[in-house]
């Protein structure tokens, strides 16, 4: 039986995002709970780095890192930044005190959607382009009668590859954010 589009995509996408969030939420209880808010404040430096670990795929991806498999490497990323932005919900906890960390926080919950729209969007695309020319070559028609007929489906499939042109400036201004927010924490610190 084929699963519709909302529970092959829609539906992952939400619970990923939903169990991220849950997760931290329950994590930030327990911290609570057993009077050990404490950690909450290093939890920032162990999801900070877990994320810059993660940059290691968009290194290899721009060849600036020459080893490590593409496929494996951007498995790491999806999981260490996902890793890495649970403990960042529970290092900022539920604080209104200060503007800047609240921005960082939003940009990284931003961040986190984008990066997984993109990475069931796309799969979403690829795998219907696939299906399609599939369908197309056992219908009995030719290479080039199946490229003119999908050449816009092509052309969508390859816009979508570059949705990084909006995760990428997402991204970016996450880690504006949060250097703000060290840089102020190591000003004002006593």
């Amino acid at each position: 039986m084929k699963q519709s589009h909302f529970g092959r995509y829609v539906l992952p996408f939400a619970q990923w995002y939903i169990f991220m969030i849950f997760t931290a939420i329950a994590f930030d209880y327990f911290l609570h709970r057993f009077q050990l808010v404490f950690v909450g404040r290093y939890l920032g430096f162990v999801g900070t780095v877990l994320i810059v670990i993660s940059f290691l795929y968009s290194l290899r991806k721009r060849r600036l890192v020459k080893s490590g498999s593409p496929k494996k490497l951007l498995a790491m990323h999806e999981y260490l930044a996902w890793s890495g932005s649970i403990l960042l919900l529970v290092h900022a906890g539920i604080h209104f005190n200060a503007i800047l960390p609240w921005l960082a926080v939003f940009m990284l919950l931003v961040n986190v959607a984008s990066g997984l729209v993109g990475k069931f969007l796309l799969k979403d695309a690829n795998e219907a382009l696939v299906a399609k020319r599939k369908e197309m070559a056992d219908s009995g028609l030719g290479i080039s009668e199946t490229d003119k007929i999908l050449f816009w489906d092509s052309i969508a499939v390859d816009m979508m590859k570059k949705w990084r042109v909006v995760h990428m400036p997402i991204s970016l201004l996450f880690v504006l954010f949060a250097l703000l927010h060290i840089f102020t924490i190591i000003m004002y610190s006593k």
